[in-house]
């Protein structure tokens, strides 16, 4: 199971695309796996033939456990191993994903559109009662996931009672696992009290989890700047950009002069990396996060960096990340400060060894000197960078020189 996002701890297998002794050649899609971000096909990782598949349909799957196992060995052309698909290794030969009959009066086409959708969804949907076509879908090509039919019950949950006795349906949250039983009814709130009490979604719970592990495992320390934006203003107002493009662009450049930054700790084996694969913190509301990964970062001009975090952003907020665009960051931004926080200090994205928190830009008055060496105050719109870095693989000098980079980086910007 390949890891598909800082928070995401496992995935659910939603279809086979072969069976096994079929023949798959290298990168050619192999399997369908669902999670709480990222709904995707899995592609081969070599050609061969498929000897064993260890994951079935609806089973998930921890990030590194085996899906199945391929014969790298074999021929192409070779007979099919028919008697594996016969019942002779039944437990390895994933299970049949057509949906079962539709009780009288529901075949046709209903029974039709059903067989295009995941075993997980039928089942849901034929034990709530849902017409699948009813249901807007968000995967692939307008496919209807789990988590539509879960948001759909939701929505059907909070509109008005059409009189029936039937106590309402509840959900956690779209993202809630799927226990096979029905949901059982929220408990009310004290009266008064004005409290609701929920248990965490997936997605918050696996970020509870990569987030404490980062808090165990790193030496956490942060180190924070000030930076004055004013040289990027008048193109940043020209162009109809935010700061975050410009500031990417300049971190780029302080990475690459400063590469013991740009880097991932393993145990302890310290990997520096050539490409700024740049992380950007997306927010999903109270669904949580996900850190989309812009590769080769150090190739694009602000402007292609503006480009591309907001097809990220768009891409992640609709759930339609691939794996690769959440796979192999070396340094991430996160962007609180467009919210109006003046300072954090924010947890490292693991492996990594150090994350940027841009705060808001705020005008203030500072003091500036002249040519002359004359001070006097002025304002200036103004903005904390903070810094939170791993002891374990930087010292406190270089963090500084790291954010001094940085900081003269912004302030000289068009200048260099």
């Amino acid at each position: 199971m390949p890891q598909m996002g800082v928070s995401v701890a496992e995935g659910t297998v939603v279809a086979w695309h072969k069976r096994v002794g079929d023949w798959v050649n290298a990168d050619e899609p192999l399997v369908e796996i669902s999670t709480d971000k990222v709904d995707t096909e899995v592609p081969s990782p070599a050609s061969g033939r498929v000897l064993e598949i260890l994951a079935d349909v609806e089973q998930t799957v921890a990030v590194g456990g085996l899906l199945a196992r391929i014969g790298t060995d074999a021929v192409a052309g070779d007979p099919h191993p028919d008697e594996h698909l016969n019942g002779d290794s039944g437990d390895a030969s994933p299970p049949s994903t057509q949906p079962e009959p539709a009780p009288s009066g529901q075949r046709g086409e209903t029974a039709k559109a059903h067989s295009h959708h995941s075993p997980v969804v039928q089942r849901i949907a034929r034990k709530e009662g849902i017409d699948l076509d009813r249901v807007s879908g968000t995967g692939r090509g307008g496919r209807v996931r789990k988590q539509d039919v879960l948001a759909f019950i939701e929505q059907r949950s909070a509109e008005p009672s059409n009189g029936s006795s039937q106590a309402p349906l509840h959900s956690d949250s779209p993202y809630r696992e799927d226990t096979g039983e029905r949901p059982a009814p929220a408990q009310p709130p004290v009266a008064g009290s004005g409290e609701q009490v929920e248990r965490l979604s997936r997605m918050r719970r696996s970020i509870a989890e990569h987030m404490l592990h980062s808090l165990q495992v790193a030496a956490h320390c942060t180190s924070v700047s000030e930076a004055d934006m004013s040289a990027i203003e008048t193109e940043r107002e020209l162009l109809g950009l935010s700061y975050l493009p410009f500031i990417a662009r300049c971190v780029i450049d302080a990475l690459q002069a400063h590469p013991s930054l740009n880097a991932t700790l393993d145990g302890e084996q310290l990997t520096r990396h050539r490409d700024v694969n740049l992380g950007i913190a997306v927010s999903l509301g109270e669904d949580g996060l996900i850190v989309p990964v812009i590769h080769r970062a150090q190739e694009l001009s602000h402007q292609g960096l503006a480009t591309r975090i907001g097809e990220l952003a768009e891409r992640a907020r609709s759930g339609r990340l691939s794996p690769d665009e959440v796979h192999g960051g070396t340094f991430t931004i996160t962007n609180p400060g467009s919210f109006g926080t003046l300072m954090s200090t924010p947890i490292i994205n693991q492996p990594q060894v150090a994350i940027l928190d841009l705060e808001a830009v705020v005008k203030r008055p500072v003091v500036v000197t002249d040519g002359a060496g004359r001070d006097s105050l002025a304002i200036r719109p103004m903005s904390y960078l903070c810094l939170s870095w791993d002891h374990r693989a930087l010292d406190g000098a270089l963090a500084a020189q790291f954010l001094g980079t940085l900081r003269r980086r912004i302030e000289r910007w068009g200048d260099v």
